[in-house]
């Protein structure tokens, strides 16, 4: 059971190029799922069937796991099963017959478009010293990027400085499985690109600083972390409700829809690999424009 772990974490990482966190969420699934099946008395990967897999999510459901998080264990179950037949661990493909429930899917709260411009604003407070000053222009360009191309903050602090055309106005992005897309940006980005260019970076960056276009107080590359940190201390000042990176995609992506972007476009700016992720937005313009009906239409 540990070598099968092991092998299939190093499939995940190596072959599949998946992400850390991916990884670890997978193989801590597929660890609980082993385990389950050494108390139903499997010896190896070969004696885990169809009843194994599900009783070990009826325990998973017993234990009172959210919709999301079965259908993600499910699917780490199938990913197993799969790579398990392909590399003759086991003799048939079982988890291509066990079925997961649908996650539900809340609408996300997506901000207005003069909220997001205040949550932006709210860098322009003035700081005490040159570092807090640099530090600003980089949260300025940090809140401008997020809402202006809708990227991920793992790839948002991940671009660097060569990623940037500026010729063009379009950033190069590394996204999930090490698929490579460009994204534009409009002109306030380009404007707080500048500034942080000339007069923000240079302080931040030390000898040795690495070609990362956005730096820590430090000198090193800006850790995500920091970014989910600076986001909603910006929109506690901005008086708006709690504000995350991803919030911030999809106010870049609802706007675009609501500003007559086509659906196909709006999947290629956010790179997601199913259009089914996309029109999760559609959902979202139709709630509001049904909200500003009962708000204004006499016969609402």
């Amino acid at each position: 059971m540990r070598r099968a772990v092991e092998a299939f974490e190093e499939h995940l990482g190596a072959e599949r190029n998946r992400s850390a966190n991916t990884v670890r969420a997978y193989v801590g699934d597929v660890v609980a799922l082993l385990d389950h099946a050494v108390r139903m008395g499997c010896a190896g990967p070969s004696d885990v069937d169809l009843t194994v897999l599900r009783s070990w999510l009826a325990r998973v459901r017993t234990a009172g796991a959210a919709r999301t998080t079965l259908a993600r264990r499910a699917a780490a179950a199938r990913t197993f099963s799969t790579w398990a037949y392909r590399s003759g661990l086991v003799p048939q493909d079982v988890g291509q017959r066990l079925a997961s429930p649908k996650p539900h899917r809340d609408l996300p709260q997506v901000l207005r478009a003069d909220q997001t411009v205040g949550l932006i604003d709210a860098t322009a407070a003035p700081a005490e010293d040159e570092t807090g000053r640099a530090t600003r222009l980089r949260d300025r360009l940090v809140l401008e990027l997020l809402y202006a191309t809708g990227i991920r903050v793992a790839e948002l602090c991940g671009l660097d400085l060569d990623d940037v055309d500026r010729g063009r106005r379009v950033v190069r992005v590394l996204g999930k499985g090490a698929k490579e897309r460009s994204v534009p940006y409009g002109v306030p980005a380009e404007e707080a690109l500048d500034a942080w260019l000339c007069d923000g970076r240079p302080v931040l960056a030390g000898t040795g600083a690495p070609r990362a276009l956005l730096l820590g107080t430090k000198g090193g590359r800006l850790h995500p972390t920091l970014v989910r940190r600076l986001v909603a201390e910006y929109s506690r000042a901005a008086g708006l409700p709690h504000t995350t990176p991803h919030g911030l995609r999809h106010a870049a992506a609802t706007h675009l829809l609501e500003g007559g972007a086509d659906l196909r476009s709006v999947q290629e700016l956010l790179g997601h690999s199913s259009l089914s992720s996309t029109q999760i937005y559609t959902h979202v313009s139709i709630e509001r424009l049904r909200a500003a009906y009962r708000q204004a239409h006499p016969r609402a």
